[in-house]
C-alpha cells in the first residue's frame, strides 16, 4: 500500500465535539474537555481534541444547521472562528490561542471543515489569496452538500482552485492545527450515481497539506467510502470514514461487522479505515429535543463496540462530554491491554464471519495474539474457535482483557456470551 505522508503511524486517538455539542461547541467547552483529556486520558494515548462543524457560524446553538446563515469569513474567502463563540479568535487571530493552550496541555488540536468554498464567498465574489481568480470563478455551483448549505464544491480545473486550498492549509498551519477532518468528501448516501465525485478535490487538499509546512492528520468524512477507491484514499488520506454517521444503536453496531470485513485488508501502514466516533458516556448535550442523555447501548454492547474498533484498528475518537463521564466508560477508555490491541496490532482479520457470530484475530508483539469472540445474536450463545483455525498449535497462557480471567485452552477457545456480548483475549503463544 502506497502512502505519501504518514502523519498517523498508529490509529489516531482523541475527542471530537460532534456527538455531544453538534454545531454548538464553543471555546469554553473545547478547553474544559481538553483539560479533562489531558489530566485523565492522555497517559493512555488519547491526544487529539477536534472542534467539529460550523465553528464559523455565529448563531449555531445545537445539532441543527441554520440554512444560508451569515458566516465569519476573511477577505480571502476563508472561514474564520466566530468570535462570539471563540473570543480568543477576535481580530483575525483564528484558533492560534486555543491551539496553543491545547498544545500546552500536551495534546494536539484538530478542526472540521467542509469540502469546497463558502457560498457566501461566491455570492460576494471575494478574493483568493495567491491568485488573480475570485471565488465565483473557481466554484462549482452544481456541486453542493445535500445536508448543509455552507459550501459549493470547487472546479479543480480552474486557475485559482489549488491556490484556494493552499491558502486554507497555510492558514491552518499558522494556527497550529494538527488534524483536519474534511466533510462531504466521499459520500455515497446522497450521490449514488457518482459516489466519488470529490476525487480531484481530495488531491487538491493533499497537495495543499504537503505544501503547508506542518504535519497534519487528514481525515476524510462522512462516508461510506467505496472499496473500489481504497488505493486513492490510501494515497491521499491518513484515515477515512467507511460508514455514514455512527450512533449508539445495536443495528448500526451489528452492521459494522460487514464494513470491517470489507476493509480489513487496507488497515495499516499509516492508513486507517474509520468506523466513526465512539458514542459513549454522556451525549447530545446541545440537542434541544433530547437534552443530555447517556449512551443507549447496553454495557455488553459498549464492550463489543470497543472490542471491534480496537481489534480492527479503527481510529478512536470519543464523542462524550468528558466532564460528565461515568466510571464504566472510563474503564473502557483506560484499559491498557485493549488499547494496545488497537495501537500495536498487526494484520487484523476475521477468522469466522457469520450472521450469528464472529471471531477476529490480530497479532501482537512478543509472540502474542489478540482474539475476539462476538455474539451477534439477540439470545445467549456459545462462541468458539479452534486453535488450528487461528494458525497455532498451543497456548502458554490466555487472559480476557475486561474480566482479567486467565486460562490455558488446549484445543479451542470458548466463550458463553450474553446477547450482543463479546470477549477479547490476549494469548501468549
Amino acid at each position: 500500500m502506497i502512502h505519501r505522508k504518514k502523519a498517523a503511524p498508529k490509529p489516531p486517538m482523541g475527542w471530537n465535539s460532534w456527538d455531544c455539542y453538534g454545531a454548538a461547541v464553543n471555546e469554553e467547552i473545547l478547553l474544559q474537555n481538553a483539560k479533562f483529556i489531558s489530566e485523565n486520558l492522555l497517559p493512555f494515548g488519547w491526544e487529539y481534541v477536534v472542534c467539529d462543524i460550523q465553528w464559523y457560524e455565529p448563531a449555531a446553538i445545537d445539532t441543527n444547521y441554520n440554512s444560508f446563515a451569515p458566516l465569519c469569513m476573511d477577505e480571502f474567502s476563508r472561514l474564520m472562528p466566530a468570535p462570539n463563540r471563540f473570543p480568543s479568535a477576535a481580530h483575525g487571530a483564528g484558533f492560534t490561542e486555543i491551539a496553543g493552550k491545547i498544545h500546552d496541555m500536551g495534546l494536539k488540536f484538530g478542526i472540521h471543515i467542509m469540502r469546497g468554498i463558502p457560498r457566501q464567498a461566491v455570492h460576494q465574489n471575494t478574493k483568493i489569496k495567491g491568485s488573480n481568480a475570485t471565488a465565483r470563478e473557481i466554484a462549482a455551483p452544481y456541486s453542493i452538500c445535500a445536508w448543509n448549505t455552507d459550501m459549493y464544491g470547487l472546479d479543480t480545473g480552474k486557475e485559482g482552485a489549488q491556490a484556494y486550498y493552499d491558502s486554507l492549509f497555510e492558514l491552518y498551519a499558522s494556527w497550529g492545527v494538527d488534524f483536519v477532518k474534511v466533510d462531504d468528501i466521499c459520500n455515497t448516501e446522497f450521490l449514488p450515481q457518482n459516489p466519488y465525485s470529490a476525487k480531484k478535490e481530495i488531491e487538491c487538499i493533499r497537495r495543499a497539506l504537503d505544501r503547508c509546512g506542518r504535519s497534519m492528520v487528514l481525515s476524510l468524512s462522512p462516508g461510506p467510502a467505496t472499496i473500489e477507491n481504497a488505493w486513492h484514499l490510501a494515497a491521499n488520506a491518513d484515515m477515512w470514514r467507511m460508514t455514514g454517521d455512527f450512533w449508539d444503536d445495536w443495528s448500526k453496531l451489528n452492521a459494522m461487522f460487514r464494513r470491517c470485513e470489507l476493509w480489513y485488508s487496507h488497515v495499516g501502514n499509516g492508513c486507517w479505515p474509520d468506523c466513526d466516533m465512539l458514542p459513549l458516556g454522556t451525549l447530545c448535550v446541545s440537542d434541544r429535543k433530547t437534552g443530555a442523555r447517556p449512551c443507549r447501548l447496553t454495557k455488553d454492547e459498549q464492550i463489543t463496540l470497543m472490542n471491534l474498533w480496537c481489534i480492527f484498528r479503527s481510529p478512536l475518537m470519543l464523542g462524550s462530554e468528558t466532564t460528565k463521564i461515568d466510571e464504566f466508560t472510563i474503564s473502557l477508555l483506560t484499559n491498557r491491554q485493549l488499547l494496545e490491541v488497537n495501537q500495536k496490532g498487526e494484520a487484523p482479520h476475521p477468522v469466522i464471519s457469520e450472521e450469528r457470530e464472529a471471531v477476529w484475530l490480530s497479532n501482537l508483539p512478543e509472540n502474542r495474539m489478540a482474539v475476539a469472540l462476538f455474539n451477534r445474536e439477540d439470545t445467549p450463545r456459545k462462541v468458539e474457535v479452534r486453535l488450528e483455525e487461528l494458525g497455532i498449535s498451543g497456548v502458554k497462557s490466555m487472559k480476557e482483557v475486561h474480566t482479567k480471567e486467565k486460562s490455558c485452552p488446549s484445543e479451542k477457545i470458548t466463550a458463553a456470551l450474553r446477547p450482543h456480548a463479546s470477549a477479547l483475549y490476549i494469548l501468549s503463544i
